[in-house]
């Protein structure tokens, strides 16, 4: 049952859940194993949260945000993220044009990467930190301000980014004012030597990612999304959530602990996990 507005059918849960398996099938047919990665993407993408995924190279970490990019009928884009990356390289920037009409000189916004559905912000601690807070505004309020004119991002907005953890030089790690805008960082370990076998059995095959068939659009997203939201959990679970988020807090072994934004973030997910 929702606690604000419809509440939910079992047959609108059994369409969300069936619609979610299906996705999750599309990104098998590409990634093998990791399965508990791909769990925690989607809960990630329904509860509307931001990801950050984090492993040694060579894991595909890059593979897997594209592959699901391309299960979602919705506009994807790449950054790579480098030392001599600017704001206005994924913001976007005004440029001077003449108008062919009048004559006169006119300013024109000229959208960056940011204004898709799904970024995939690659490698994001080797730009310096005036380039990393420019993904801010965008992850906590859904858009961009140049100048003084706020620019809307598409809905639904979902940003993967990715980090090596162990190669440190040249690197700016992320503040912890950029890492509390993540809904959750995950880890992608090394696969089982049965998983490897059937990543080298699977390079006979033609790319298979080109095979992939989009199963869910924005709409179908922004609606479980809007479902999430209607998911009544219960006080036990929300105690439980709270009792997580205090042991964070004063704790002699953390300095900071999680953020209101954090316990948030918890609650949403655990509606998520409904699907």
């Amino acid at each position: 049952m929702s606690e604000q507005g419809e509440p939910l059918t079992a047959q609108a849960v059994d369409l969300l859940h069936t619609s979610y398996r299906q996705l999750q099938e599309q990104i098998r047919r590409v990634i093998v194993g990791q399965d508990e990665v791909i769990e925690q993407l989607l809960i990630a993408l329904f509860s509307q949260g931001h990801v950050l995924l984090e492993g040694v190279p060579g894991l595909a970490k890059t593979l897997m945000v594209s592959t699901v990019a391309r299960c979602l009928s919705m506009t994807f884009s790449r950054i790579q993220f480098t030392p001599d990356l600017m704001p206005a390289d994924i913001t976007g920037t005004d440029i001077l044009q003449e108008n062919r009409s009048t004559g006169q000189r006119e300013y024109r916004f000229i959208p960056g990467p940011l204004f898709h559905n799904v970024v995939l912000a690659d490698e994001i601690n080797r730009t310096p930190p005036k380039t990393q807070a420019a993904l801010l505004e965008a992850m906590q309020e859904r858009q961009v301000t140049v100048g003084q004119t706020i620019h809307r991002l598409s809905a639904p907005f979902f940003v993967l980014a990715t980090q090596n953890p162990i190669e440190h030089h040249g690197t700016y790690p992320l503040p912890e004012s950029q890492l509390d805008r993540f809904l959750m960082r995950i880890r992608m370990g090394y696969p089982s030597v049965e998983e490897e076998k059937g990543i080298l059995r699977r390079q006979a095959e033609s790319n298979p990612i080109e095979r992939l068939v989009g199963v869910m659009s924005g709409e179908e997203i922004l609606e479980m999304q809007r479902a999430g939201r209607r998911v009544r959990v219960d006080d036990l679970l929300v105690d439980y959530l709270m009792e997580i988020v205090s042991a964070t807090r004063g704790s002699e072994v953390l300095d900071l602990g999680v953020s209101p934004r954090g316990s948030l973030a918890l609650f949403q997910a655990a509606q998520a996990l409904a699907f």
